[in-house]
């Protein structure tokens, strides 16, 4: 498949990077063989002293050497290299040799010197930094010493400052890209179990999800909300951060659906983060429709729309699409930050739930900190989440507080 075909160019590491099945163990061996094999079996090869590291020995002689996607499983017989157990190697007809190391004693890469190497699954290892640093300093052979990394992705350093690298090029490839070769039970599973989470995007969509240093809203924190079902809500507001301009390089439209359940003090109330309907490229006669359908959609009893930049122009391109459309217009006086804050702390507090396919939203979400957002363009889907929850969860709970408010 493409994503298992070495890029052409000048590179230094190739790092495949996929999901669970995707063909990663397959490529990588492959890999190896191509470098290792010449045109007849004992004729010399491009590389003939390879390092194959993975997080522990059996991992690197059960996946790597003799797992189903092995080496030793794609080796024609004629080509079949011999493992040398006492000595940790296998040895092709041709003479080259590759010897297993592991991320467990990266100090035992500091001898050797190869002309490559292959390494599986990087972003696991518990001394992931020590041992890639250390084989950085043993591909020294050869007119240019290459490195194959295969990889289900992580949110670790060392992988992000790989794909940084320029000398690094990219594969990737989602579960289902070797669905051919996957049981269809296990695909209908998990897609049923993990579909719409993070922690399926990272697993299945093989996609490196990171979150931004001192991030107010963490991956881990966001996967303890996920929920599958939603109870009956008492209350369910659309809220809007507008756009107000259109065309395809505009800010997008922020639209998130929002719903909350509980009577009694609103400090005992939960909110359901249903849909993300936001938009991109519109006009505000377009957003405004979006708006509404998301409305209906959901059986919404309010639209909050903020109105800092549009003012009294967002109020009129809503009524003019809906003229009974229940309306309420809010104006920030705080920054960002300060209004998203008070809304991490609800998630914190565990009174904040979020159904699947909110993936955007999510990404968004990791990428604001104390210091402003640190993602591209602006965080307009936060900013709609943020204004939902003010208005079904802050709002009501200031107001409780008031002296003598005891009913909403």
């Amino acid at each position: 498949m493409p994503h298992q075909l070495p890029p052409e160019g000048d590179w230094r590491s190739w790092v495949i990077m996929g999901g669970r099945g995707a063909g990663k163990t397959r490529a990588g061996a492959e890999w190896v063989r191509s470098i290792v094999e010449g045109a007849g079996p004992l004729d010399p090869g491009q590389c003939r002293r390879i390092a194959l590291v993975g997080e522990t020995i059996e991992q690197v002689r059960e996946v790597m050497i003799f797992g189903d996607s092995g080496i030793l499983a794609c080796s024609p017989q004629d080509r079949r290299p011999d493992w040398e157990a006492g000595r940790k190697r296998l040895v092709w007809p041709n003479g080259a040799v590759a010897s297993v190391h592991t991320a467990h004693d990266p100090e035992g890469l500091r001898g050797p010197q190869f002309d490559a190497a292959w390494v599986d699954e990087l972003a696991k290892w518990k001394k992931a930094r020590e041992t890639w640093d250390m084989l950085q300093f043993a591909l020294r052979l050869g007119q240019q010493p290459r490195v194959c990394v295969t990889t289900t992705p992580r949110n670790v350093g060392v992988l992000k400052d790989l794909l940084a690298a320029p000398s690094t090029v990219t594969t990737h490839a989602p579960t289902d890209a070797n669905r051919a070769n996957l049981a269809q039970s296990f695909l209908d599973e998990v897609r049923s179990r993990y579909r719409g989470t993070r922690l399926g995007r990272q697993e299945l969509d093989g996609v490196l999800l990171s979150d931004a240093e001192g991030a107010l809203w963490t991956s881990e924190m966001i996967e303890r909300a996920r929920v599958r079902e939603v109870p009956a809500l008492d209350r369910i507001v659309v809220a809007v951060d507008p756009s107000v301009s259109g065309g395809n390089n505009a800010d997008a439209c922020g639209i998130v659906v929002v719903g909350v359940e509980g009577s009694g003090p609103p400090q005992h109330w939960r909110a359901y983060v249903l849909a993300d309907r936001t938009v991109q490229g519109m006009g505000p006669s377009g957003w405004a429709r979006a708006a509404i359908a998301a409305m209906e959609e959901f059986g919404a009893d309010r639209l909050v729309a903020e109105v800092n930049q549009g003012g009294q122009l967002v109020q009129e391109v809503i009524r003019q699409i809906d003229p009974l459309v229940p309306y309420k217009g809010v104006h920030a006086s705080r920054g960002k930050v300060a209004r998203a804050e008070p809304v991490a702390a609800l998630y914190e507090q565990g009174r904040v739930r979020h159904v699947t396919d909110l993936d955007a939203l999510e990404d968004q979400m990791t990428r604001m900190t104390p210091r402003g957002y640190e993602g591209q363009g602006s965080p307009d889907r936060v900013d709609a989440l943020v204004w939902g929850l003010h208005e079904l969860m802050i709002a009501p709970a200031a107001k409780w507080r008031q002296p003598g408010v005891r009913s909403l």
